[in-house]
């Protein structure tokens, strides 16, 4: 390689050849050299699982022989988040949680699916768009759970009852949209009932009882009518079934999917798919100023307006004007808190 080392350094390419460069970027070797005992080496290492040519091992069981002896899908989430085989009475659990989740009618999680779909597009892309729009406020399974694990602590360090770290949960966050109670349910019965079903079962715990004393303060203070709500319900249920808020996130989310997918696959076997430029939008859904010509350029300065203001009348004046212009943002509220951050989540690995 001496040869294209040196051919490379008669070219001079770039600033390879500099002096100030900390080492002879032309004598440096190629190929395969030996490995640097200095420098860990990248490798990934998991406890989850490891896969061969004979095998798929999930934290320690042999998925074949799982599925061999009548184990399902709700028992290997188990296995692989908590890395235990379930009670009866919490697969039952769970499996009741994930149809009531895989039950996704047209939200906006199923809507996006379907609009992905309609660009002739795979299945997999639709169900990652609709999984991506399983957000902080529509889904905040993280938000919520930590917030619990959180005031559950504080009660713990505080020597206060739960019913007293109830009412200060709700004081601090009674119109937070992932708290688990809201107006969203008030003549639906699913969460309540999901409750029912865990205490029948026997796997009701903290969580839930936390979540039943959350919603009697947030009754007694709310100026609207509130009540548990599905965020609430599942959150709760998931937790005491041993799952984090992270890994309730995740498995909801995918399970979702499911759904989004026949949502897809119907999309494509009974609309059309749509090409670029082919979807028109009439007129007669536009709502926005009146045809007008384009002026001439020589005229510019006549018709211009400048954005910058020079008193706080006008800045007010210009602002309001703003904010009749949908598409601009100005009518948006001011998000004060970064969403991303609204997870709760406070560490990272261990």
């Amino acid at each position: 390689m001496g040869n294209l080392n040196e051919e490379k350094k008669k070219r001079k390419i770039g600033n390879l050849g500099n002096e100030k460069m900390p080492y002879d970027y032309y004598e440096r070797e190629y190929g395969t050299v030996p490995p640097d005992t200095k420098r860990k080496p990248f490798r990934w290492v998991s406890e989850v699982a490891y896969k061969n040519v004979h095998r798929i091992v999930s934290r320690g069981y042999d998925t074949t022989e799982l599925v061999e002896e009548g184990y399902g899908l709700v028992d290997i989430l188990f296995i692989d988040f908590q890395a235990r085989i379930p009670l009866l009475e919490e697969e039952k659990m769970l499996n009741y949680v994930m149809v009531l989740s895989l039950e996704d009618g047209l939200s906006m999680p199923a809507a996006l699916s379907r609009i992905v779909a309609q660009s002739k597009t795979f299945l997999t892309q639709a169900c990652g768009a609709s999984v991506l729009a399983f957000g902080h406020a529509y889904g905040a399974y993280s938000a919520f759970g930590n917030r619990l694990e959180q005031y559950l602590e504080r009660g713990e360090e505080q020597g206060k009852t739960i019913v007293e770290i109830a009412q200060l949960l709700v004081k601090e966050n009674l119109n937070d949209e992932s708290s688990g109670v809201s107006g969203l349910m008030l003549k639906d019965p699913a969460a309540k009932r999901m409750i029912a079903r865990a205490e029948k079962l026997g796997v009701a715990g903290k969580y839930i009882a936390f979540m039943k004393e959350i919603v009697k303060a947030a009754q007694k203070i709310s100026p609207e009518p509130v009540d548990l709500d599905i965020l609430g319900a599942t959150g709760a249920t998931m937790m005491d079934l041993g799952f984090s808020p992270e890994a309730t996130w995740a498995i909801l989310a995918v399970t979702r999917a499911f759904a989004a997918g026949a949502h897809y696959i119907e999309e494509v076997e009974r609309e059309s798919c749509t090409r670029l430029g082919q979807t028109l939008s009439p007129k007669e859904d536009y709502d926005g100023p009146p045809d007008r010509a384009v002026p001439d350029l020589n005229n510019r300065d006549k018709i211009a307006k400048p954005a910058q203001t020079y008193n706080t009348e006008e800045w007010k004046k210009a602002f309001d004007e703003k904010k009749k212009i949908y598409g601009s943002g100005f009518a948006i509220g001011e998000e004060i808190e970064d969403p991303s951050k609204k997870t709760g989540i406070k560490k990272v690995g261990r």
